[in-house]
């Protein structure tokens, strides 16, 4: 039921801060987009495994995504804003100016983005000491969560970023503060990527055990100690002076925040899909799995009570839907390997000229042309002698091997646009069976999954969306409102404003089943054997490894 507040017409403002742009939309309480924005940020790569970011940079485009999503908007009828954004490290010093996280001394690139993988030696080392925090993350840290890369900080650049720091912030955490001046952090970043735990707060012999000690002695004030759950109201809502810098009235409420791939599961899990034909139609929640699918590609299953996966994430409790556990399995590149493949390739300025010709992306291009020299058989029979291992930036889930390597096997002299075409999807489907061993390392620990609901950049592919349906045997649900993360970010909104009793109610008003797309059981045989290909390829990889480390 609608909360009293609400009135016909209310709207909410989601801010989505991504990898590479800034999106803003203006949404309806039916979850409908009125209003899309988007912006580019900046990024820096100084030196190999280091990406780096501004928060100015960012707020500025907030600012300007924001303004353009409510322009000729009666102001009044907005009545909430959401934030999601990577789960990235801010660093501001004392008074809450940026502070450089690199050699170079630019404290304009404060941001360790979440890709970043410079703090290798520190993970290892947080790793070897076996604490009970990490069997909250599938008993190994990943390099990509952030006690690592404090611990770089503190051990490499102490003089200049450390000794001055006086917060650390989750991206979205800096955003609600930005928006509020609260310093509350959503649950959502401390548990997921901090090790805070909802039940018990910060364990003070992690900290110790690790070198990273002066949190524990501040009370850990400078990475949270103030802990709300995400769509929770923070403060008095948008302070006057983000209300001038957003275009968005003050006073209006502000939300704790959501990572991007959490939004994006808030955005889409809880749909109501009678009358689609959906096994997990009579079945509870905890059968659905969101995979979040964009630069990176996140998997999302819930639990009543908590699942330990080897390999996978959490269990988390409240991390995205309150009262219920989160796992998360992961795939650290996605969007950017398909690129990586598509755009090295000898016959990429073809496909560019061919695809800008026809006015089409040269994805939908390459899919036009695998369905023109697939002839008479399923487009996915065409790599039957050409695999890929995708963990081109590591594997975060479910083997958390940061030193597996990607891997290409069936290559040949040609170079041609069929060649392109036939690699790209190898790497698509490869890309798929890396989420078929992560549902199969769930599946084992407890978890029972019969649906995937999708969305995400690559969620537009509908290669990509057969692809995962085939590969794991399962229907994939796609999303009515394609920009599901947008509309994860304004359900946080639509929370705080008090306009709905809870985050499951706003979840079930605003997310809507577009498309279903059921698998081809009839090529099953094919997909089984091509996984199988897929298992050995990772056994040899690790074969080879331990040969060349051999006397």
């Amino acid at each position: 039921m609608l909360g009293e507040a609400q009135e016909p017409g209310s709207y909410y403002v989601g801010v989505d801060v991504g990898t590479g742009s800034v999106r803003a939309a203006l949404v309806d309480q039916r979850g409908s987009l009125l209003a899309f924005a988007d912006q580019p940020i900046n990024k820096w790569e100084p030196q190999f495994n280091h990406h780096e970011q501004s928060s100015e940079d960012i707020w500025t485009a907030c600012c300007v995504v924001t303004k353009k999503v409510v322009q000729g908007i009666d102001l009044n009828r907005i009545r909430g804003l959401g934030f999601d954004a990577t789960c990235s490290l801010v660093v501001l010093d004392k008074q809450f100016r940026p502070l450089p996280v690199n050699c170079e001394g630019d404290f304009h690139r404060n941001i360790i983005m979440w890709l970043d993988h410079r703090a290798v030696s520190q993970v290892h080392r947080i790793n070897e000491t076996k604490h009970s925090v990490l069997q909250y993350v599938g008993g190994v840290m990943s390099v990509e969560m952030q006690a690592p890369k404090l611990l770089w900080l503190k051990e490499n650049l102490r003089e200049t970023c450390w000794d001055k720091a006086g917060h650390f912030f989750d991206l979205p955490d800096f955003l609600s503060w930005k928006a509020t001046g609260v310093t509350a952090r959503s649950l959502c970043s401390l548990v997921c990527k901090w090790t805070y735990s909802a039940e018990r707060g910060w364990d003070d012999s992690f900290w110790k055990m690790i070198g990273l000690e002066d949190f524990v002695a501040d009370n850990y004030s400078k990475i949270g100690n103030q802990v709300l759950p995400p769509g929770a109201s923070l403060g008095n809502g948008l302070t006057p002076e983000a209300a001038k810098d957003l275009g968005l009235p003050a006073g209006i409420a502000v939300a704790a925040s959501l990572i991007d791939a959490h939004a994006g599961g808030l955005g889409v899990i809880g749909a109501d899909v009678r009358g689609h034909g959906l096994a997990c139609e009579g079945q509870p929640v905890t059968s659905r799995l969101a995979v979040i699918c964009g630069t990176s590609s996140c998997h999302m299953g819930i639990s009543k009570d908590p699942i330990f996966v080897p390999g996978v994430w959490g269990p988390y409790f409240s991390a995205m839907v309150p009262g219920f556990w989160l796992n998360e399995g992961g795939q650290s590149v996605t969007g950017k390997l398909i690129d990586h493949m598509v755009q090295g390739h000898a016959a990429f300025p073809e496909l560019q000229a061919k695809a800008t010709a026809r006015c089409q992306s040269v994805y939908a291009y390459l899919n036009s042309h695998l369905d023109l020299i697939k002839k008479a058989q399923p487009v996915g029979f065409l790599t039957v002698d050409l695999h890929v291992w995708p963990d081109f930036h590591g594997n975060r889930s479910p083997l958390a091997d940061l030193t597996l390597k990607g891997m290409v096997t069936g290559l040949k002299l040609s170079q041609d646009l069929d060649d392109l075409a036939i690699l790209y999807l190898a790497t698509v489907q490869a890309i798929a069976f890396g989420t078929r061993l992560i549902i199969e390392a769930m599946q084992a620990a407890g978890h029972s999954i019969s649906t995937l609901f999708l969305c995400g950049g690559l969620s537009k592919n509908p290669l990509f969306v057969q692809m995962h349906a085939d590969i794991t045997g399962m229907p994939v649900v796609l999303s009515q409102e394609v920009e599901s993360v947008l509309v994860g970010a304004a359900i946080l909104g639509a929370c705080a404003s008090g306009d709905f009793a809870s985050v499951q109610e706003a979840m079930a008003r605003m997310s809507k089943v577009g498309k279903v797309v059921f698998p081809r059981l009839e090529d099953k045989r094919y997909y089984d054997k091509k996984y199988q290909v897929f298992l050995k390829l990772v056994e040899h990889q690790k074969e080879y490894a331990a040969i060349m480390k051999g006397d």
